[in-house]
């Protein structure tokens, strides 16, 4: 997140009790009703401003940090979060072998990865292993804070800016895949998809219920043949089905 676009300041203002655990972590308490975040970055710094930016916002809580991919899983598992929000780069190992691990004992667990330089095959990966969204790390605090809440809800997002790598890099490999028969309502759900909407809202501007909305959502999903409403995009993105957006 870059500091001239959106400033934040350490600190806590009342809302988060810290104690110290073995190997890094930091953890935490929270008021009731508030989005648990848990914080996974090995910068101090930008580990301390998040927090004081998120304990300053009414339905967005830290519960704690941790500093690398084995404090990252430890801390998650104790602290139970809804949402991890973790670094790429990680001195033990990549964030995405955290998410794995953390995926497969809370499934229920919302991770949104950040990084300083996105690859094409790291948000690939990403979407795969079911995290639910992907930002350069360089991008506002406005559009991060906006994630963490659609995470809370089960909604997702691709960051305008790699969805553009992606459109850009399509025609190199779109031949690798083949090209899927959807319907028009298919198509127009994948798009509302392409632009970072939940099924909630997708039904709603479709004037559908919810039930038929994820109806539609796992027919795209078996055409496209990707595990995630994340890896669908992607791969519709490459295939040129969802329009590439621009920061």
């Amino acid at each position: 997140m870059s500091a001239q676009t959106s400033p934040m300041e350490p600190g806590m203002q009342g809302t988060t009790a810290t104690a110290s655990l073995p190997g890094s972590a930091t953890v935490g308490t929270t008021p009731m009703g508030q989005i648990r975040i848990l914080i996974v970055d090995d910068h101090t710094t930008f580990a301390e401003l998040l927090t004081g930016s998120l304990n300053r916002e009414p339905d967005l809580c830290s519960v704690g940090s941790a500093n690398s991919v084995a404090t990252g899983i430890a801390a998650c598992l104790e602290l139970v979060p809804d949402v991890v929000v973790m670094d790429y780069h990680l001195p033990d190992g990549s964030g995405l072998v955290a998410a794995t691990a953390i995926l497969a004992r809370a499934p229920h667990t919302r991770i949104v990865i950040l990084t300083g330089d996105p690859a094409l095959e790291a948000l690939e990966q990403a979407a795969a292993i079911g995290v639910c969204a992907f930002l350069p790390k360089d991008g506002s605090l406005a559009t991060v804070l906006d994630t963490l809440r659609h995470a809370r809800i089960g909604g997702f997002l691709v960051h305008p800016s790699l969805v553009s790598l992606l459109s850009a890099r399509r025609r190199q490999r779109s031949e690798e895949i083949p090209f899927p028969e959807l319907t028009k309502r298919e198509l127009a759900v994948l798009r509302l998809m392409g632009e970072g909407s939940d099924v909630r809202a997708n039904a709603r501007v479709l004037g559908i219920s919810e039930n038929t909305c994820r109806g539609y959502v796992k027919a795209i999903l078996g055409k496209l043949g990707a595990h995630s409403q994340l890896e669908a995009v992607v791969i519709a993105t490459r295939l040129g089905l969802v329009p590439a957006q621009h920061v």
